[in-house]
């Protein structure tokens, strides 16, 4: 008895970790035929049915598909992990063109994101996203003017997929270019010191051996050519486009 006890000990254990990890996970509702879903009862039945028609119409004209999912808690859950589940499961977009989209709100957790499908992040970028739900749904939200909220949201995802919303320069990312500025002024501040202390050297031993004197600087100029060189080399060889690649979880988060 004293051997075995410890062995259905260890597998009731193992059983209760089974059945957290497997079961205790938040449900992920039914499509059931609807694109907007509010699961935290915060939307007006009107927004709900003008949301429903302009989604359809939108769906006929283009075969995009875009989803809106409320709820009251993520309990637990990590947004970006369980927008994606969703829209996993919900299957949005053609199976051709993955041309899907789903906004997903969490009322107590002020938490909201964009999920996009891969064959609509050429035009509808995560700086889009982002611009979206700072600048946009944000302050409606935090005015607890929910309706606000989704319809902006939901009219802007679909004049992004137009090109008639589009990020300002401001939202773009420049922390790259700022960073590669810094290390090539720091190339160049160390060449002309470099260059300077060469030719400090160069003049002070054997000022009468001209020969000698023309030699240093030709070396000083092959090296500092052969570093602009390899700094020519290392900027081409760095990629700085990003942003091009397709890859699922597409989108962004915010909080409000």
């Amino acid at each position: 008895m004293s051997r075995t006890a410890p062995v259905f000990k260890y597998l009731f254990l193992f059983f209760i970790f089974v059945f957290n990890t497997t079961f205790a996970q938040k449900a992920i509702p039914e499509l059931w035929g609807q694109r907007v879903h509010d699961e935290a009862k915060i939307l007006q039945p009107s927004t709900i049915d003008k949301l429903e028609k302009e989604l359809k119409t939108f769906e006929d004209s283009t075969s995009n598909q875009i989803a809106v999912l409320i709820i009251s808690s993520l309990e637990g859950e990590v947004m970006e992990e369980y927008s994606l589940k969703v829209a996993e499961k919900w299957r949005l977009g053609t199976k051709l063109k993955d041309n899907g989209a789903l906004f997903v709100v969490a009322i107590d957790d002020h938490e909201m994101r964009i999920e996009v499908g891969q064959g609509l992040q050429g035009k509808l970028t995560d700086a889009l996203c982002s611009r979206i739900i700072r600048n946009e749904v944000t302050p409606a939200f935090r005015r607890n003017a929910y309706d606000e909220g989704v319809n902006t949201a939901i009219d802007l995802i679909i004049k992004s997929t137009r090109g008639e919303y589009t990020a300002e320069a401001g939202d773009e990312d420049n922390t790259g270019w700022i960073i590669f500025a810094i290390i090539f002024g720091l190339i160049c501040i160390g060449l002309l010191v470099y260059s300077f202390i060469n030719e400090g050297k160069s003049s002070s031993a054997e000022t009468t051996k001209s020969s000698s004197r023309n030699t240093n600087p030709t070396s000083s100029d092959t090296s500092t050519t052969s570093m602009f060189s390899n700094s020519s080399i290392g900027k081409s060889g760095s990629s700085f486009s990003g942003g091009g690649g397709s890859f699922d979880g597409g989108g962004s988060s915010g909080k409000w």
